[in-house]
Parts: C-alpha cells; sequence; structure tokens
C-alpha cells in the first residue's frame, strides 16, 4: 500500500524530463519504424554507405528486436513518466537491456562497429548515457514517492 502522507506533489522537472524522454525515444522509433519501410532509402538520407548499408542488412532478426525492444520500450517508459507510473523504472530497464543487446552483436559478435566508422562510438554513448540517465530518474522519482 502506498503512503498517501509520502506521495509528493509532482516536481517541476519532471515534466522537462518526461518530454525531453518522449522526444528522445520517438526521434528512435521513428527511426526504427523508417528503417523497416523505407529501407536503404532511409539509410541512404543518413548518409550511411553501401558498406554500412549491407552490415545493417545483414543483421540477425534478434538484433531487429533488441533495436525495438529499445526504443519502443524507451518510448513506454517516458510515457509511464508522465503518467507517475512506477512501472517507468522496469520499462527504462528493459530498454536498456535492448540498447545492450545491440551493442553486443556490434562489438563482440560481428564487425558491424567497424564497419560504422570511427565516431559511432560517440552516438553510442550518448545512447547509452541517456538510458542510463532515464532509470536512475524514474527510481530516483520512484524512491521519493513521486511516482506511484
Amino acid at each position: 500500500m502506498i503512503d498517501i502522507a509520502r506521495r509528493q506533489a509532482t516536481p517541476w522537472h519532471l515534466w522537462v524530463v518526461g518530454v525531453v524522454a518522449v522526444l528522445w525515444n520517438a526521434f528512435g522509433c521513428w527511426d526504427y519504424t523508417m528503417t523497416h519501410l523505407k529501407g536503404e532509402a532511409h539509410l541512404r538520407a543518413f548518409g550511411m554507405t553501401d558498406a554500412q548499408i549491407a552490415s545493417f542488412d545483414a543483421m540477425p532478426a534478434w538484433t531487429h528486436a533488441t533495436w525495438a525492444i529499445g526504443v519502443w520500450g524507451g518510448l513506454l517508459g517516458a510515457l509511464l513518466l508522465l503518467a507517475r507510473r512506477r512501472w517507468a523504472t522496469p520499462v527504462f530497464i528493459l530498454s536498456f537491456l535492448g540498447f545492450v543487446g545491440g551493442q553486443i552483436y556490434s562489438h563482440v559478435l560481428s564487425d558491424a562497429s567497424a564497419v560504422a566508422g570511427p565516431n559511432a562510438w560517440a552516438m553510442n554513448v550518448v545512447i547509452g548515457a541517456a538510458c542510463v540517465f532515464f532509470i536512475w530518474y524514474a527510481w530516483t522519482m520512484a524512491k521519493k514517492g513521486v511516482l506511484r
């Protein structure tokens, strides 16, 4: 049972973080969707080379599943955060695990990270940091009684 006296008013920063999380993750969902609907045309629009597209096309189905879990889980976590639901934390964790699954494929099980180019690691660091931040923030808000 939730202690009503412990529940806190929604702090202004929850709305800021929540909206940023929705926008951030919505872009990932858009990219995922467009990649699967428009394929090579979408990838070329982002400046991918023939070798990068070939590497992407060679990815096994499970990596597409981890990508879907990452982006759609992130969007769901952001919406749960805005709805002040405790489920935001485990959903953000699941999203992060989806991201980690893709990284394992790229850096351990294939040469996808080498094909991606020397600067791709920076975007992966930013994505991973965003995932960790959203987990930490949701966990902190739950611990303070803001999420129910």
